[in-house]
């Protein structure tokens, strides 16, 4: 009997930096893998062309599933999902082709957080700075810097990342102030405020809403100019909720004292280089997550549900698990 063939459409660079040797082990253990080794992401051909006699396709996050994709793949029952964030899915085209869809769980809390600390203080003691005024032979003059502890700590949605941030800025003596309509009440540490009031209050402003239609632009030039002058912007969710333009303006006036961001409108999410190459903000590319624990959390994942769904069974993650008759049918 043939081994079922598994898609992973991870380009090289993505395989090695956010699948990982472990989890491509696991898929080769259930199954004939079909990598894809070109340096661009698949569109909806190129999908179809990999995944011919695939029964699973496990797809990175700049792997887009539009619904010309399901009318590509008529022997794959599953579509998986290497990430969170299942925007660029179209589920409702899967589920009418009878296509499970899956996404992963955020494995890459910890290391968000974590990522979150390293920007605030870096902006708040000058770091980067005056590490790049040494290398240009410079030698920066001493600024006096902004103490964490003590200082107010603004967080816009309150999912897992947000409790973790929360818990470690009460371990830094930092006030917690929170906005989330859809939170009543938590740890006595936490005072949950109005939106406008987070804003004004705030000495690091960290959006981590959800990306929506609702939160696009959450942080817009009236919410800037409500900000302290002497506050910093820090985004580490998704670039959606920034108004670039009117942060770069924001930065230009001084409404702000800086901002930190590993996210933005660029590809692949990346912070936009008009703003991460200014003086008054620091940029990471899209890396807070990536770390070895947060990756192997979400590839090792996608490998147990695949393990699943070949057992036949529903797996966790599931997200139209109803509607799945592909994977009933065989």
């Amino acid at each position: 009997m043939s081994r079922p063939r598994i898609l992973l459409t991870h380009t090289p660079d993505m395989r090695a930096n956010y699948y990982g040797e472990r989890a491509v082990a696991g898929l080769q253990a259930l199954g004939e893998v079909v990598f894809h080794e070109g340096t661009a992401p698949l569109d909806a051909d190129g999908i179809g062309r990999l995944a011919k006699g695939c029964r699973i396709i496990v797809t990175d996050r700049n792997t887009p599933g539009p619904a010309a994709v399901f009318d590509r793949i008529p022997d794959a029952i599953a579509f998986l999902r290497c990430a969170v964030d299942i925007r660029t899915i179209d589920v409702s085209a899967a589920t009418r082709a009878g296509v499970l869809v899956t996404q992963a769980s955020p494995g890459f809390v910890a290391a968000v957080a974590e990522m979150a600390f390293g920007q605030m203080i870096d902006l708040a003691r000058d770091i980067t700075r005056s590490v790049n005024n040494y290398r240009g032979h410079k030698p920066p003059a001493p600024r006096k810097g902004v103490q964490l502890s003590g200082a107010a700590i603004g967080i816009i949605g309150y999912g897992a990342i947000a409790r973790h941030v929360a818990k470690i800025a009460d371990a830094f003596g930092m006030t917690v102030l929170v906005h989330d309509p859809y939170v009543q009440e938590d740890a006595a540490f936490v005072r949950l405020m109005s939106f406008d009031e987070v804003v004004a209050s705030a000495d690091f402003l960290l959006p981590l809403a959800v990306a929506t239609e609702e939160t696009e632009n959450l942080i817009n030039a009236a919410v800037l100019r409500r900000m302290k002058p002497t506050a910093f912007l820090v985004n580490l969710s998704r670039g959606n909720l920034i108004d670039e333009q009117a942060l770069a303006k924001a930065l230009d006036e001084r409404w702000i004292a800086g901002a930190a961001m590993d996210v933005g409108r660029a590809t692949d999410q990346m912070p936009s280089p008009f703003l991460a190459a200014r003086d008054d903000v620091i940029a990471t590319p899209h890396t807070a997550g990536l770390t070895p624990q947060a990756i192997e959390h979400q590839a090792l994942e996608t490998v147990a549900q695949a393990g699943e769904i070949l057992a036949g069974r529903i797996p966790n993650g599931a997200v139209n698990a109803a509607a799945a008759f592909r994977m009933a049918a065989r």
